[in-house]
């Protein structure tokens, strides 16, 4: 069977318990049929047993039985909530299903796209696994090309593109792979700390600059529809609404305001205004008057 129908049947299995909450083996097994998942075939236990194993390994996602009641159910539904890389590859898997599905109108489907740099995503996935050092190829936009040996500790997928986060033996550094020319697995391996979490370490920015800016209590005033967009898309996990009228909705983060998050304020043009502090909204002016001088 082709990898792309084994995880067409594995989000067929999770997207079923998602709906139901609770079924039964049998119960399961004659909507699979009624869907045709496996060209109509039935669900055998053994082959849902070792679904079941699959899904738990892939997407941490666990699947038990209630023996009182012989129904099964996902127990930790909160992993399909959060902004782990298990929620990512299942709604990442999940699309790719319905795009599969929709061949025939493929010409009406406008997709973004995919994020830069893939290619390398094997070998640097292979280093992080294997804490092995990398030897890669670098060129920044108006720079000259040269080498390095780094030490890879996590992956990051920020607006279309993948960045690789680093130590290069005296500070943490973060590379685009869309700029990288080459990558190697070297000999060599380093030691990532064990108390070191990507995570945490991106927790206080929006994006991928990871410079000195003082974490600050930021209060926006989004007017308009924007409001709508910061709920459906809160702009950092620190975002809370704490005030709303007709015309325009406060909220709070506490966030480091580094250029690229700045950037994105301003791509909301006038549907967002920066309250406080008083430093980040005159600089916030400030970045205002030099554009309209391109005007």
């Amino acid at each position: 069977m082709k990898p792309a129908q084994i995880f067409h049947q594995y989000i067929w299995i999770i997207n079923t318990f998602r709906t139901y909450g609770r079924i039964t083996l049998a119960e399961l097994d004659k909507k699979w049929q009624e869907d045709g998942v496996a060209y109509g075939n039935p669900l055998p236990r053994s082959s849902f047993n070792r679904h079941r194993d699959a899904i738990l390994d892939m997407f941490g996602i666990i699947i038990e039985c209630d023996f009182a009641t012989h129904e099964y159910y996902i127990s930790n539904k909160e992993v399909l909530s959060d902004d782990s890389i298990e929620q990512w590859l299942f709604s990442t898997l999940t699309v790719h299903g319905v795009l599969a599905d929709s061949a025939a109108v493929k010409e009406r489907l406008v997709l973004e796209a995919p994020p830069a740099g893939e290619q390398f995503l094997d070998t640097i996935i292979r280093a992080i696994k294997t804490n092995h050092q990398l030897l890669i190829g670098y060129k920044a936009f108006g720079a000259e090309g040269y080498e390095k040996m780094l030490c890879p500790y996590a992956l990051k997928l920020s607006r279309q593109r993948w960045y690789l986060l680093t130590f290069t033996g005296r500070h943490m550094a973060t590379y685009a792979l869309d700029r990288m020319t080459k990558v190697e697995l070297t000999d060599e391996t380093f030691e990532m700390p064990a108390d070191f979490s990507p995570q945490d370490y991106f927790s206080e920015y929006y994006g991928v600059l990871t410079d000195d800016t003082p974490l600050a209590h930021v209060v926006i005033r989004a007017h308009r529809w924007t409001p709508n967009y910061l709920r459906t898309l809160p702009l950092h996990h620190s975002q809370r609404e704490i005030a709303s009228t007709e015309h325009y909705t406060d909220f709070s983060l506490d966030i480091r305001p580094t250029a690229d998050f700045l950037g994105q304020l301003l791509s909301h043009g006038d549907g967002i205004e920066v309250l406080e502090p008083q430093e980040l909204r005159q600089k916030m002016k400030d970045l205002i008057t030099e554009n309209l001088k391109r005007y």
